[in-house]
């Protein structure tokens, strides 16, 4: 019985209610307009960077990595200091030289 009551409402709907074009029906597709053709990426020239960019971008790289590698230097140190271990840590004007560390026994 629900069957047939949907039926008929959906009937009466479709009959007071006209239908609108749906994007698939030929209608919208023809009130669209075209789509430009995409552009191929080969056909521009390259855009990366230059030859300089690259250059100072690979300089930032090496003084950021060298930063690192000095804290990492710095927390080791301070790791084997808590434990009362002496690391043979120096830098350049150090008060101490690296030979100042060497345990005597």
């Amino acid at each position: 019985m629900r069957d047939a009551i949907a039926r008929a409402l959906f009937w009466v709907l479709s009959v007071l209610i006209p239908p609108r074009p749906g994007r698939h029906s030929a209608e919208y597709l023809a009130a669209q307009p075209p789509q430009p053709a995409p552009v191929p990426p080969w056909s521009r020239p390259w855009t990366g960077p230059t030859k300089e960019e690259a250059a100072a971008y690979f300089r930032r790289q090496a003084k950021t990595a060298s930063e690192l590698r000095l804290h990492r230097e710095r927390r080791r140190a301070l790791y084997y200091a808590t434990r009362g271990v002496d690391l043979p840590y120096t830098y350049p004007g150090a008060p101490f030289p690296r030979s100042a560390f060497v345990a005597a026994g």
